[in-house]
């Protein structure tokens, strides 16, 4: 599930990232997309491709990785971000919600590195 209103559009600096076309509430679940669990070996032929900026790290040993499907590879890194994402490992699948109100127009990002507000170092130039 895709919120309609979503869209990707060229993102200053960035390539390109997911904007809204409407004012959203804190709270609102924008997208549940399923996800691609890949084992400790793929991971490892992923880390040395393109492929790496795009997986999340799956299940509390880290060994695991995932590819997220939707829109949820092109959410850019912010610190703090106006978005979250939520992992459901039972189901595989991620969620992305906003925690705080976005104004129409406004570019949607996640924090790559943990919760939402954390301001963690990250592995590549930030803008």
């Amino acid at each position: 599930m895709i919120q309609p209103y979503l869209v990707i559009l060229p993102s200053q600096e960035r390539g390109k990232g997911v904007f809204t076309t409407t004012d959203i509430q804190e709270g609102t679940i924008l997208e549940i997309s399923p996800v691609l669990v890949m084992t400790e070996t793929d991971r490892n032929l992923l880390d040395q491709s393109l492929l790496h900026d795009y997986i999340f790290e799956w299940e509390a040993e880290k060994k695991t990785c995932c590819m997220a499907l939707g829109y949820i590879p092109m959410y850019n890194h912010s610190s703090p971000s106006n978005c979250d994402y939520i992992m459901d490992f039972e189901h595989e699948t991620m969620s992305i919600v906003t925690v705080r109100d976005v104004q129409k127009g406004e570019e949607l990002f996640i924090n790559y590195n943990g919760a939402w507000n954390e301001d963690n170092d990250v592995w590549f130039d930030t803008v």
